[in-house]
């Protein structure tokens, strides 16, 4: 049986409340801002999300680490959130798959956690305070006074005005072939993906489908991109404010200005929304789990979905308008959520892109939203047939 710590631990919010527990994963300190997910599976996917770097995950879900973890479902090559916070630790993963507890890789990435916190408590707070700086203190450094840590959690920087892509995105590039993921004959189409914390299920989802995907850095210009042969383009999900992303957005502006197809995901439709010109802002405690509902208006479909972001597009949900960078013609909301009328999704009614704010790749979480990737193939497909007349 995995003997889990006893050491004190205290996660500490930037108002003043404090929820008290004992250490789980690695011991010592972390900051970063708060947030809850809603999943009721999924963690090693949640913690192995790169959009996850600097913050604190609160599981709403009571029981965690139940099914330990394994070597096929991380999402990145290792675990990016700052810290982790849940109610009841299992002791003992009991699933066929199982290869190390889950307190085990929270050591060995170093993510401080915290067990035996009333989740429900304080999800309800998030909920109505907002997503905050936190920390969690475990060991030696939980026995600072509480004023003390208060105050190491109000200096950190804030999420709003922070650029992490760079953090978090590829060193450099590699190629995703469709063959080694189950295609079968030549590739369709040709994809530059920019990575600005990407999932490893998204080319994946990709490749299955015919296309060759060159995943680039965050930092990749046209040059590099048509380098490639892409004849379409992909931005990825990805951490930060979308507000300081100016380099991807005039990246953006050039591949709509060269008429190669475009589709964002997260970050990538919040990089589409700042491209023709609209604003992002910051939402209050943000949209994160696997059961969101969106209603796509083009069929009146509820589509249940992945999502993890706390920043959004704000542009009018209903009817058609010209884009604010008149340039790039019309546009509508394709998608909004149906819990806050949140934009979930964009779509260029002259130019051939769109995007989506949740995660179609959805690991883990429901396949509603998967044909989103067919309608990318449909896209390529069209300006490849426009090209050859």
């Amino acid at each position: 049986m995995n003997s889990l710590s006893n050491l004190p631990a205290v996660l500490v919010l930037e108002d003043g409340r404090i929820f008290r527990g004992r250490s789980y994963g690695a011991v010592g300190t972390t900051l970063g801002e708060a947030v809850f997910t809603t999943g009721m599976t999924g963690y090693q996917e949640t913690l192995t999300d790169p959009s996850y770097a600097h913050q604190i995950i609160v599981q709403t879900f009571p029981h965690v680490g139940n099914t330990g973890v394994n070597s096929q479902d991380p999402e990145s090559t290792r675990m990016w959130a700052a810290g982790y916070v849940v109610r009841d630790a299992a002791r003992r993963p009991s699933n066929w798959r199982s290869e190390r507890t889950l307190d085990e890789d929270l050591k060995e990435y170093g993510i401080v956690g915290i067990r035996g916190v009333d989740t429900r408590a304080l999800t309800r707070h998030l909920r109505e305070a907002g997503a905050m700086k936190s920390g969690v203190f475990s060991g030696e450094a939980a026995a600072k006074s509480d004023a003390e840590l208060i105050e190491i959690v109000k200096a950190q920087p804030s999420m709003a005005g922070r650029n992490i892509s760079a953090e978090v995105s590829v060193d450099s590039a590699y190629i995703v072939e469709p063959a080694d993921h189950g295609y079968e004959g030549a590739a369709k189409h040709t994809v530059a993906a920019i990575d600005l914390g990407m999932k490893s299920m998204t080319p994946h989802r990709l490749a299955e489908r015919g296309l060759r995907v060159h995943v680039l850095p965050h930092d990749a210009t046209l040059e590099d991109i048509k380098a490639t042969g892409a004849n379409g383009v992909f931005f990825s999900n990805g951490p930060g404010d979308p507000a300081t992303a100016t380099k991807q957005v005039e990246l953006v502006r050039s591949v709509l200005d060269a008429g190669l197809p475009y589709f964002g995901i997260c970050f990538g439709n919040q990089m589409l929304g700042r491209a023709l010109g609209f604003e992002t802002y910051k939402l209050r405690f943000g949209h994160r789990g696997i059961n969101q509902p969106v209603m796509d208006k083009a069929t009146g479909r509820v589509e249940i979905t992945s999502q993890n972001h706390g920043f959004a597009v704000d542009a009018p949900i209903e009817g058609e308008l010209t884009a604010p960078v008149e340039r790039f013609g019309k546009v509508e909301v394709s998608h909004f959520s149906l819990n806050d009328r949140v934009v979930e999704g964009l779509n260029c009614l002259d130019i051939p892109a769109f995007s989506v704010q949740y995660h179609p790749e959805a690991a883990s979480g429901p396949h509603d939203a998967a044909y989103l990737f067919d309608r990318f193939i449909t896209a390529l497909d069209s300006a490849a047939e426009k090209d050859s007349k």
